[in-house]
């Protein structure tokens, strides 16, 4: 599919399968590409769009910061989805994609028919936090810039969020996880950081109730720090259910594909009358 032009931002997606629309949004460092094999799993019945975030893949890295703010993000999305032809789609995202799409369903509800969350969060509730959240971040993108990518990627595959897939992923998927994170622009990531971190964010856990669409919550049973987000979310948002996924960690879409992808089908059919 060729890239589309969104008021001067070029963004790349993948178009497949037939059905009502489900937009796929994948975490930090990664690419459209990760939800290959729900892709084929749902194609039959769902048309999915699968989108590189501003900063991510093939879609543009622009220097000016202003492009990868939350808030913009999600206008820029809304208008993808708008110029694919759609009025409203199921969205789901995982981490950063998930807190994206959350930040959609909120701020644009009438894109959203449906939504699906993975290792998600609405963001941190006091300015302090948020302020410390925004640090920790300009450290992590001056990191990214002064040592480079390979360096940077080498740190980020250290941290414990990933602990589990040593035990989970095969080395061979461990090393296509590492060369696409390597294949990034490191502008872009950067990019992302600063503009579409935790910290600055908006914080919508006070505003769950007023996402009125069928909500699946779900995480890893190993990646105990989103579960209980998940079970918090789910008491707060109307139409929610929750299911975690048994010996997975943060990347339960990648450790446990096919327990993840049948959920999400399982879902999706579920709500089908109201996508």
């Amino acid at each position: 599919m060729p890239d589309i032009d969104i008021d001067g931002l070029r963004l790349h997606v993948e178009v497949a399968g037939n059905g009502p629309p489900a937009v796929l949004v994948h975490g930090f460092t990664g690419t459209g590409n990760s939800w290959r094999s729900l892709v084929e799993v749902l194609a039959p019945d769902f048309t999915t769009i699968a989108v590189d975030l501003v900063g991510h893949g093939r879609s543009a890295s622009p220097e000016a910061l202003d492009r990868y703010q939350m808030a913009r993000a999600v206008e820029d999305l809304a208008a993808l989805l708008r110029a694919l032809g759609h009025e409203r789609a199921a969205w789901l995202g995982y981490s950063l994609g998930g807190r994206t799409a959350l930040q959609v369903a909120v701020h644009r509800p009438d894109v959203v028919s449906a939504l699906i969350l993975e290792g998600a969060t609405p963001g941190l509730d006091t300015a302090e936090e948020r302020a410390a959240r925004v640090a920790a971040d300009e450290v992590l993108a001056q990191r990214l810039e002064r040592g480079g990518l390979e360096a940077f990627v080498d740190f980020w595959q250290s941290i414990s969020l990933w602990e589990s897939q040593e035990r989970t992923l095969t080395a061979a998927q461990r090393a296509a996880l590492r060369a696409g994170r390597l294949a990034q622009d490191p502008v872009g990531l950067a990019g992302s950081l600063r503009g579409m971190g935790t910290g600055s964010q908006a914080w919508v856990g006070d505003r769950l109730a007023e996402v009125r669409v069928p909500v699946l919550l779900t995480a890893g049973t190993l990646d105990t720090k989103f579960s209980a987000i998940a079970g918090r979310m789910a008491d707060a948002i109307p139409d929610a259910t929750m299911h975690l996924i048994d010996d997975a960690g943060h990347a339960a879409h990648l450790e446990r594909p096919e327990a993840f992808n049948a959920l999400v089908r399982e879902f999706l059919l579920s709500v089908r009358d109201r996508l």
